[in-house]
């Protein structure tokens, strides 16, 4: 795995710095990332092949974290058309972007009722992110969208998701059943 380490190294470099501050910039840190994601795509998807390959199902890999202020950062693998189900970031602020392949992030308003209703649709391809700040009344639900190949993606938090809420809507009615549930990592990546 030592190949992919001098790229992300700069991109655990660039997440660390914008989030030296409790409340970041999540745009441009967006654009630094995406730019380097942009400039370097194809060598990004050759260093993390292996990670594509591994076949292990949905695996989150921590590439950094740090408490104070707090961020955890995550490199995930999507395996083929594998979804979340809809699920809150624990009141946390987040950034999202694709690395290699593409994903799709439903956004949910979330009543107090626990309705869910659609709030939006982001298509993010290498280099693109998606970010959101600290709203409890938000829920989201990722998939990759390609039916042969494994996707990632880096994740930078405001704090653990250790507490996230994943759920799923009962239908016919759309309620969110909440099943807390702790976020596993398969392990640390060196950058």
């Amino acid at each position: 795995m030592g190949k992919y380490q001098h790229l992300l190294k700069i991109l655990r470099a660039i997440a660390l710095e914008h989030t030296a501050v409790e409340h970041p910039d999540l745009a441009t840190m967006a654009r630094e990332l995406g730019r380097v994601v942009h400039q370097d795509a194809s060598a990004l998807a050759g260093r993390l092949a292996d990670l594509r390959q591994r076949r292990h199902g949905f695996e989150r890999w921590q590439l950094a974290e740090r408490n104070k202020p707090p961020v955890s950062v995550l490199v995930l693998a999507w395996p083929p058309n594998h979804a979340t189900p809809v699920h809150d970031h624990s009141g946390l602020w987040g950034l999202e972007m694709s690395l290699v392949g593409a994903l799709e992030v439903q956004s949910y308003d979330r009543a107090d009722s626990g309705e869910l209703s659609l709030h939006g649709r982001h298509w993010l391809g290498p280099g693109d992110g998606f970010w959101f700040e600290s709203d409890r009344a938000q829920a989201y639900r990722c998939r990759n969208l390609s039916r042969h190949d494994t996707a990632l993606s880096l994740h930078v938090y405001g704090g653990e998701l250790a507490g996230h809420v994943i759920g799923a809507r009962a239908e016919p009615a759309s309620r969110w059943m909440v099943p807390p549930r702790r976020s596993a990592i398969a392990g640390r990546l060196s950058g």
